[in-house]
This record gives structure tokens, C-alpha cells and sequence, in this order.
């Protein structure tokens, strides 16, 4: 049973010394467009990937071009780069990770992320200075396994979910001087520590190789061999059971416990999620944690927090390993995602001289349909009462890919998201 939150109720633990260990917000970034949202909103960090060596399709990695003019972007606004290479590699990618390897440090990446002690070593050989973090591929589960790969001269390690945050509080004590990273929020593999195989096996699609076909998330029936044409269905969904489908990770409600455990940082899991996604996770995670951080024993989670999260992609919130005694997650029987709102478009940029904000359009969009901008720190009704054409002209509607304007009386980023509520049945 998920504990009665630190963050919405009395706390406590002893938050004087927060401030002393603030964490890293670090955010996933697919592509170029998703970097800069979760920099806009917020980001201290993002991870990319790095073409055929991340765990993720090409759907959500970087070009090195891309990643050099990320890298320069995020350091401009003090945000640090780190590039996962985190796939177990096989004799075949040898080859090209030596290709790629030179290229990618002279990016400016902060660290790469890798999991391959063949892969370490190969970075090494290339670039002996540059930082490494372990990735949670590695299993790292205990104090002296922290302290072995230390010694290796890893400065990060991405601590395995299964651990409970009583256990990483341990083994932040037990190695002071070793940079500790968990996942707070986003999708949850049902094997252990996302060594899944059963991608491979159903559709010859390797998990622990970046094209991860999720069957996990399909609809299965369990039968009894004597029987297969009675499945057992569970009592608590009349169509199927999600066997395998775990819900998805939230830590908001207890960032207090986050915080107090000592971690260096604290990580959103997304790289395929829609730049949607990204905005509004950042700027509830950056609004919760920079509360905390100023308020300690005052602070209680903001329930309006808790609603911006349920707007976007989800199936069903859990903690996860967080509080657990024993190794169990939580799957969802009856939900496949849940969804209440969708982009409407981005900011492409503000005339001055027409008073005007100028769109792409993400989803279809009529006139006289609510739209809210999100802002860094608030969110801005727009009215759509009157959408004009490059030209000019007026419209009654826009479709995903088209350019508008709509008048707005002052300027607003570039980049900022635009939502609308989604239509019942969607």
C-alpha cells in the first residue's frame, strides 16, 4: 500500500538542510525540439540518444549536428548534455562505436551514459577525461557495487528501480563521494531493470538493443492447457488483463522522501514522449522541487500539480519500488492510457508590429476552441475567436502542420506549448 505522503501531509523528516542538496532535474530529449521545451521549462539536464547505440529507435535519437547545437544551447542557459550509448554491445557494434565515439565528445556532451564494460573501455582509449555515468542497465543495487565501479572511474550511477528509497538513502551514506541518480516519474518496464526479452521473442525486436516493440502493453488471456478455450479472466476487468502492463512511476507526492535521500539527481523517463509531454512534466517537477527547496518543513504538494500530470499520457499513476518491502509493481486491468488533454501547437515566434503569437499547428484546431498556453510558471487561456492564415486571411480551422496567427497583447517564447482539452471518445 502506497504510505500517506510526506508531501501533502505533515511532514516528517527533517528538511532544514534541503537547500544543501538540491537535486539535478534531468529530462529526456528524443530530438532537437524536445531539448529546448524541457530547457524552456525548466530542465537543469537532458539525456539524449546516440544514433544505434541508446536503447531507443531513431525515432529518438540525435544527429551529431543536432546534438552539437543542443549541447551549445543548453550550455548557454547553464544546463548540462549527456548522451546515452547504454546498448549491451554486440562484437558487430564495436565498429561502430569506434566510428561514433570521437565525434560524439567533440560535440561538448557533459557524460555519456553507457551500461557495456566494453563500452567503457572503448571511451576510455578515446577520451580518458571524459565523464562517465552508469546506467540503470548496469543493476546496480548495493554500496559495494557502487564502490567497484568508483574505482573503475564511473562519476554517476543511475541506481536500478528496484531499489526503495530506504535503500538508496543507504548507499548515499555508505559512498559520499559517488554522484547517485533515480527515476521519479514515466513509463515502468515489467522486467527487471528493463532487461526485457520478450520484444525479441514475439517480434525478433531486441528491448536491450533500442527497438522495443512493447508487448508488454498488449492485451493477453491466460489459459489452462487442458482448456484453451477458457481463458481465466480476472474478476476486476470484464474484456482482458494486463498481465505485464505496469503503471506508471510518480514520485510528485513524496519529493520530500526524494530529496532527503540524498540523491544528486532526480530523472524523468520519456525519450519517445511528445515535447506535450516533456513541457508539462519539467514545469510541474521545476515548480514542485523549487517549492520544496524554499519552503522545507512548510512545504505541503500543490493538488493542482498532481491534476497537470493527469493531462497528459498515462496509464494509471503507482510509486513503484519506492515504499515496497517486497519486489512488486502495480499493473492497471483495465487502462491502457489515459489522456484528457493533447497539444494544440507551438510557438514559432511573436510579431511585435500585428500584436499577433505565430502557431504550427499540432492538432486539428477550430475557431471558438479553448486553448491554454503554457508558460514557464503559469498557464494563459488563449481566445481562438480569431485565427488568420500567413496571408492574413481569416480561417475557422487548421489542420496538424499548418501556420496561424491569433492575437495575443504581449510576446510569449518561442517553443512554449499550446493544449486543448480532448474531445470525449478520443
Amino acid at each position: 500500500q502506497i504510505p500517506q505522503s510526506h508531501g501533502t501531509g505533515a511532514p516528517v523528516l527533517s528538511l532544514t538542510e534541503v537547500s544543501m542538496r538540491r537535486p539535478e532535474l534531468l529530462l529526456p530529449a528524443g530530438n532537437l525540439e524536445k531539448l529546448r521545451t524541457a530547457l524552456l521549462y525548466g530542465a537543469d539536464a537532458v539525456y539524449v540518444g546516440v544514433p544505434g547505440l541508446s536503447l531507443r529507435s531513431a525515432a529518438a535519437e540525435l544527429s551529431l549536428d543536432d546534438l552539437a547545437a543542443g549541447v551549445c544551447e543548453a550550455h548557454a542557459q547553464n544546463a548540462k548534455v549527456y548522451a546515452a550509448l547504454n546498448t549491451f554491445a554486440r562484437n558487430v557494434d564495436l565498429a561502430e562505436a569506434r566510428r561514433i565515439i570521437p565525434g560524439l565528445i567533440a560535440t561538448g556532451v557533459d557524460a555519456l551514459i553507457i551500461s557495456d564494460p566494453g563500452l567503457i573501455g572503448l571511451i576510455r582509449q578515446n577520451a580518458p577525461q571524459m565523464a562517465l555515468h552508469l546506467s540503470t542497465q548496469a543493476n546496480t543495487t548495493n554500496s559495494e557495487a557502487v564502490r567497484f565501479w568508483q574505482d573503475q572511474g564511473i562519476q554517476r550511477i543511475i541506481l536500478s528501480r528496484e531499489l526503495n528509497l530506504r535503500e538508496v538513502e543507504e548507499i548515499v551514506a555508505a559512498v559520499p563521494g559517488m554522484e547517485l541518480e533515480i527515476f521519479i516519474h514515466g513509463a515502468m518496464c515489467m522486467a527487471y531493470s528493463g532487461r526485457c526479452y520478450l520484444s525479441a521473442l514475439r517480434n525478433r525486436r531486441s528491448a536491450n538493443q533500442g527497438d522495443c516493440s512493447q508487448p508488454c502493453r498488449w492485451e493477453f488471456l491466460l489459459t489452462e492447457v487442458t482448456r484453451p478455450s477458457d481463458p481465466l479472466i480476472l474478476e476486476e476487468d470484464k474484456k482482458f488483463t494486463y498481465l505485464l502492463s505496469s503503471k506508471d512511476l510518480c514520485l510528485l507526492g513524496y519529493l520530500p522522501e526524494v530529496i532527503a535521500s540524498g540523491v544528486s539527481s532526480v530523472k524523468i523517463e520519456g525519450r519517445m514522449k511528445s515535447s506535450y509531454y516533456v513541457a508539462v512534466v519539467t514545469r510541474t517537477y521545476r515548480q514542485a522541487i523549487d517549492a520544496l527547496i524554499q519552503q522545507k518543513e512548510k512545504y505541503r504538494c500543490n493538488p493542482q500539480w498532481m491534476e497537470e500530470l493527469k493531462k497528459i499520457s498515462h496509464r494509471g499513476y503507482t510509486t513503484g519500488f519506492a515504499f515496497a518491502e517486497e519486489k512488486i509493481n502495480e499493473s492497471s486491468p483495465s487502462i491502457k492510457n489515459i489522456q484528457t488533454h493533447e497539444p494544440a501547437g507551438i510557438i514559432l515566434g511573436y510579431d511585435e508590429i500585428q500584436k499577433h503569437i505565430l502557431i504550427e499547428i499540432r492538432n486539428h484546431l477550430k475557431t471558438g476552441e479553448s486553448v491554454e498556453l503554457l508558460l514557464p510558471d503559469e498557464t494563459v487561456e488563449i481566445k481562438t475567436r480569431i485565427m488568420l492564415d500567413d496571408d492574413g486571411n481569416r480561417v475557422d480551422q487548421a489542420h496538424a502542420g499548418h501556420h496561424i496567427r491569433i492575437p495575443f497583447p504581449f510576446p510569449t517564447p518561442k517553443g512554449a506549448l499550446l493544449r486543448k482539452a480532448m474531445s470525449i471518445g478520443k
